[in-house]
């Protein structure tokens, strides 16, 4: 089965927005970047970087101290490193660098992978829009609940994110005898990435052999690097909750955090739900894979992820990016706008001390409704907005004939070799398309931008206590 990515972009038909010159359009986005700064820096309260410290000193006293992965605390909390230990292998290099330029580095990291998002989902229409329109969207991107939170905390999400995405990517511009890899990876890092091996499995079973394979070696390259770790984590941390944060806690924004905050607590009906929620994901998975649409199939994988999640803290949601993308492709800009400006609010922390009754079951779980909204309606094989794939497409431009070589005239029995120059460029796409919002447990007990002056993560004083050396676990 042939397939294209569907790369939604930019819609085309806007009118180009504010100032007509050049000067007024810096001034403009000179303004915007200014008020972006002082509301990401004053109105959320900044998150002192406290999964990266959680990283740093885990690494740093691994490394330099003897001490056991698990065993970390960051200074002044209960709060340790919770992804599987293959994760702590791939931070080695943290160890090689002081604290700030460990946050110098998460920053370019998280730049990085965020250029690789907008470059697989938005496409050649990254060239189409010029510098003003881009600049416009950065700005937008800033006030996004999730990525800000990702940033500040210097969380992964952005990274594995484009992992995923870069498989579609690898597999749309038929380089896809490495495709897999990258989900591969992102599910040794944390857990729920493995979901969008299901994705590939749907068409692309090479790549999820490989996501497979990657996955498997990536774990045993950290039992390898410390046995006592893995034999923990496989075996009591991965089943600990208890270890990432309350389930009950605003930031949960998954399943089990709607059904925590209405005090039920009991595994038989989160596994329930659970199981019919991964059962719309795969009728609406296979419906969009049947159409070649893997845009919207990567992206009903990152939504149902964000829902079956045991947790799912704000800065989670990133996985719900290409959702949006899928929007605007289809022609449903105004409903994007919408659901994203919502996720730039921080509305779910009107209920941080109070969840009950019925506005607390509604707006506390909100950014909940939205994931299980966009799983339910997002749209499968549109076509409304132009196809391109993200490979160079065999038939861009046609040269125009020559006295030498006159031109041919395509006749409807010349499908043959037609298809075959689709597949060419396109064929390989079918697996392009899987993203996820895959969570694993986090780091630390919040991801949102509600300061508590309880939690660590929202205390800028305990984050300036902390040391470049950490004390010995």
């Amino acid at each position: 089965m042939t397939g294209r990515w569907r790369g939604p972009g930019l819609p085309g038909r806007l009118g180009e927005p504010g100032p007509r010159t050049d000067r007024g359009r810096l001034l403009l986005v000179l303004l915007l970047a200014a008020a972006v700064t002082v509301f990401t820096a004053t109105v959320p309260l900044l998150r002192g970087f406290f999964d990266l410290r959680v990283y740093y000193g885990t690494v740093h006293t691994w490394v330099h101290h003897g001490g056991r992965i698990y065993d970390y605390r960051v200074p002044g909390t209960a709060y340790g490193f919770t992804y599987p230990p293959f994760a702590a292998v791939a931070m080695l290099p943290l160890a090689l660098l002081g604290r700030t330029a460990a946050i110098v580095v998460s920053l370019l990291v998280n730049l990085a992978a965020l250029a690789v998002v907008l470059r697989v989902l938005a496409g050649p229409h990254l060239r189409r829009h010029g510098w003003y329109r881009w600049a416009l969207c950065l700005c937008l991107l800033a006030l996004f609940e999730p990525l800000r939170d990702t940033v500040s905390f210097g969380q992964v999400n952005l990274v594995l994110l484009a992992l995923v995405l870069g498989d579609a990517w690898l597999l749309a511009s038929g380089r896809g005898r490495w495709a897999g890899a990258g989900i591969g990876l992102a599910a040794a890092v944390k857990l729920t990435p493995a979901l969008f091996v299901g994705l590939l499995l749907a068409g692309r079973r090479r790549a999820a052999g490989t996501a497979t394979a990657v996955a498997l070696s990536a774990t045993a390259l950290a039992v390898w690097a410390d046995p006592a770790a893995s034999r923990f984590y496989w075996t009591e941390a991965l089943w600990d909750t208890g270890r990432v944060g309350r389930l009950d806690y605003v930031s949960n924004q998954s399943l089990q955090g709607v059904l925590a905050r209405l005090g039920e607590t009991g595994r038989p009906l989160w596994a329930t739900a659970v199981l019919l929620t991964l059962c719309v994901w795969a009728w609406r998975g296979r419906r969009a894979v049947a159409a070649g649409d893997w845009a919207a199939a990567f992206a009903l994988t990152g939504a149902a992820a964000c829902l079956v999640s045991p947790i799912t803290w704000v800065h989670h949601l990133v996985w719900l990016l290409p959702s949006f993308a899928v929007l605007v492709r289809a022609g449903h800009p105004r409903v994007a706008a919408a659901l994203y400006a919502v996720l730039c609010t921080s509305v779910v922390w009107l209920w941080f001390d109070d969840a009950s009754g019925l506005d607390g079951f509604l707006g506390g779980n909100l950014y909940t409704w939205i994931s299980l909204g966009l799983l339910l309606g997002l749209p499968v094989g549109q076509s409304r907005a132009p196809r391109f794939p993200l490979a160079r497409s065999t038939s861009a431009t046609a040269p125009a004939p020559s006295p030498d070589s006159p031109a041919t005239t395509a006749v409807p029995d010349q499908s043959e070799s037609s298809s075959g120059a689709t597949a060419a460029a396109t064929g390989v796409a079918d697996a392009a398309g899987r993203e996820e919002c895959g969570r694993s447990p986090s780091s630390e007990p919040t991801g949102s931008t509600r300061p508590s002056a309880a939690k660590p993560q929202s205390s800028r004083e305990r984050a300036s206590s902390y040391t470049v050396n950490p004390p010995p676990a």
